[in-house]
């Protein structure tokens, strides 16, 4: 302390001993507060808010920002068809949650649970012209390195839990190999070859090896800012203009025991599900009739429906046969000995090659329903009301006050809104008195509940 301070603090003391000086007030203190009750008192009482899937793949995200005039290209190109963004966020609500938990065990970049929407938009039948299939858009010989049999029966590209498995460990492997995941997202879609042509190649000119410095075709240049375009309009959708519909952080499916062969017809109408929902789960089953499945892949409220109409089920389970056709049999000739019509067979055997004169290319098996009843389209209320164990009521419910309505937006289908609102479509026709195939208008106050 100086000279000059410790005299100050001598004087200020001699003067508050001689009472010249007094102290300084002391500040008053506001009055207590009352007691109040803790935040937790009541905690039961509070609603909080539904789980986000969307904001938990938030949290995920961890490839670094694009520097590429195509990600703002993308933006625009998403942003500008919020009917494509809404459309493939009700086929994805499906499979989603599964997906992310699959990249979450591997310790992936939560970016990896949004590759299907650049893929296939979470479409599940989705066949492009190079012969890719499902919604990870595998091509036959890359589906068969990493186990995913393709055969007269099943397709398991188009397998969620099988297809979904295989991309992981394809993009797990592509990055052991480049070190990088935008340069195995690069690979994933034009082929390992490809990215290590293009790395080599600079590597000789001493160039850059990062993606945006490699020459890669047209559409492999397009693919990571895709992916970059998405991940960005996830994260701030309003920024966008886009209301992203919310996707609950929960399993929507599980595995039920299958039988060895049923039609997929009878299996979707015993779990209570229309033919559409049940092929968006199981859709592997490129046949009528689906067999040696081992499992189907359930609504997880719809397990416990279908185990116990399958056990109370008195019908047979398989409406159809396969008949051994010779290489240059008739279509036509086929039909007839079997009492059917060639256009039934040409539905049930979509893929039997032909030639012009409508003969078998090859030798193959073909779907023939027993019965000309058995090919027609089994309606639900041929099987017995009494023995299924499907909840929903013949007739509207009085309303109660759990009733939850929702009003119809542009682009809205039934099945979309069955989906996000996990309920069926047969629910809601019969909530709001509603025919098959009924046409939606903007506006419609639709009864969910």
């Amino acid at each position: 302390m100086s000279y000059a301070r410790r005299w100050r603090s001598l004087a200020l003391a001699l003067l508050l001993a001689s009472g010249i000086a007094s102290p300084a007030p002391a500040v008053p203190q506001p009055p207590a507060a009352p007691s109040l009750p803790s935040a937790f008192d009541d905690v039961d009482d509070v609603p909080l808010p539904d789980p986000d899937l969307w904001q938990r793949i938030r949290m995920g995200f961890r490839l670094e920002p694009l520097d590429s005039p195509l990600v703002a290209e993308h933006e625009a190109w998403y942003s500008s068809r919020p009917e494509y963004i809404k459309r493939f966020v009700d086929r994805g609500s499906l499979y989603l949650h599964y997906i992310v938990e699959q990249v979450e065990k591997r310790g992936m970049p939560m970016e990896i649970a949004l590759l299907p929407v650049v893929e296939s938009a979470f479409n599940p039948l989705a066949y492009s012209r190079g012969k890719a299939s499902g919604i990870w858009q595998f091509i036959p010989s890359t589906g068969k390195n990493f186990g995913l049999k393709q055969d007269w029966w099943k397709d398991n590209r188009r397998d969620i839990i099988a297809a979904t498995d295989a991309a992981l460990n394809y993009l797990q492997r592509l990055h052991d190999m480049f070190g990088s995941w935008e340069l195995a997202l690069a690979a994933y879609n034009c082929g390992e070859g490809c990215v290590s042509r293009a790395i080599a190649s600079n590597q000789r000119k001493g160039l850059p090896t990062d993606l945006t410095s490699l020459k890669l075709p047209p559409e492999t240049q397009n693919y990571v800012p895709k992916l970059i375009a998405v991940k960005n309009i996830v994260l701030s959708p309003a920024s966008y203009g886009i209301d992203l519909e919310s996707v609950p952080d929960e399993p929507y499916f599980t595995t039920v025991q299958a039988p060895p062969k049923i039609d997929v017809k009878v299996a979707a109408q015993l779990a209570g599900m229309s033919q559409e929902e049940f092929v968006a789960l199981n859709p592997a089953h490129t046949k009528p009739v689906a067999a040696g499945t081992g499992t189907f892949i359930l609504p997880v409220d719809k397990v416990d429906t279908f185990r116990a109409n399958l056990e109370s089920y008195d019908k047979p389970l398989v409406s159809w046969t396969t008949y051994s056709a010779h290489k240059g049999e008739s279509l036509d000739a086929i039909a007839r000995k079997h009492h059917l019509t060639a256009g039934q067979l040409k539905a049930a055997n979509g893929d039997v090659r032909l030639d012009k004169r409508g003969r078998l290319r090859t030798a193959s098996l073909v779907m023939v329903p027993m019965g000309a009843k058995a090919a027609q389209p089994m309606k639900v209320a041929s099987l017995s009301t009494e023995r299924l164990a499907d909840p929903a009521p013949a007739a509207p419910a009085p309303a109660t006050s759990g009733t939850r309505f929702y009003v119809v937006r542009s682009g809205d289908t039934l099945y979309g809104i069955a989906v996000r609102f996990r309920t069926a479509v047969e629910r809601l026709l019969d909530l709001n008195s509603l025919a098959a195939g009924a046409v939606l208008h903007p506006g419609l106050k639709l009864r969910i509940q």
